[in-house]
């Protein structure tokens, strides 16, 4: 039976009084994903954005485990923005700040990635479940911003269903792209193939492919050789 996206709050899953949200898929993945990201960031400090953290709960747990890391959370969401505010007034870690409102189909994200109140140059970006359930043009601004804002030796980690080579890995992945489909025509899941189109137009390259649970993956993009760090967007807010 096809599977049906459902925002977050509205699946039948508890909402607390404070606004704080729970992801299923949170309690499934967090620990292999985690297990990904703590071999790049080991021994690392830096600003780390989650491009598109949902409920705010993936965060507050890599937040915990890497506390020399800072992590600026994200969404445009207004009730995942609550849930991820929520998060962190919960857990009251130092290392989290105000989640940004960023909307992935603009290349400059957010103007606090330029005007001095954001983050500095990026020591990684995250994002998960993301870009098979949004118009490809948030794909696009997702690794626009990642080749303008990343540090020379900075990694774009994608979490998610893909395909290879215009397959699916999984009939459970056919089905579900299926289902992404019937809901909204200019979502479903992206070929690597095509992602390393737009890393290549960033100034990236795809430098590992990491077979996670339930037939998802981890995509980590780095720069490619030759390629410098090109902030267009100066720091005074000027495009």
């Amino acid at each position: 039976m096809a599977e049906y996206v459902v925002e977050f709050g509205k699946d039948g899953r508890p909402v607390e009084p404070d606004g704080r949200l729970d992801a299923a898929a949170f309690h499934r993945n967090h620990a292999p994903i985690w297990s990904v990201l703590q071999t790049f960031l080991a021994g690392k400090s830096g600003d780390v954005v989650e491009a598109g953290s949902g409920t705010g709960q993936h965060v507050v747990h890599f937040a915990r485990h890497a506390p020399d890391i800072t992590w600026w959370p994200s969404d445009l969401n207004e009730s995942h923005l609550r849930s991820i505010e929520a998060w962190r007034a919960y857990v009251a870690l130092p290392n989290i700040r105000p989640p940004l409102r960023i909307d992935l189909s603009d290349p400059a994200w957010c103007p606090q990635m330029h005007d001095g109140s954001g983050p500095a140059e990026l020591t990684a970006v995250f994002c998960a479940n993301v870009i098979h359930i949004a118009p490809w043009r948030v794909a696009e601004g997702l690794f626009a911003g990642a080749g303008r804002y990343l540090g020379a030796d900075g990694r774009l980690f994608l979490y998610g269903p893909f395909k290879r080579g215009g397959k699916h890995t999984a009939m459970s992945n056919a089905v579900f792209d299926t289902s992404l489909r019937e809901q909204d025509a200019e979502w479903g899941v992206r070929d690597i193939a095509d992602l390393e189109k737009l890393a290549a137009g960033a100034g990236l390259v795809l430098v590992e492919t990491v077979p996670m649970p339930a037939n998802n993956m981890i995509l980590a993009f780095a720069r490619s050789a030759g390629s410098s760090v090109n902030n267009s967007i100066e720091r005074d807010g000027s495009a």
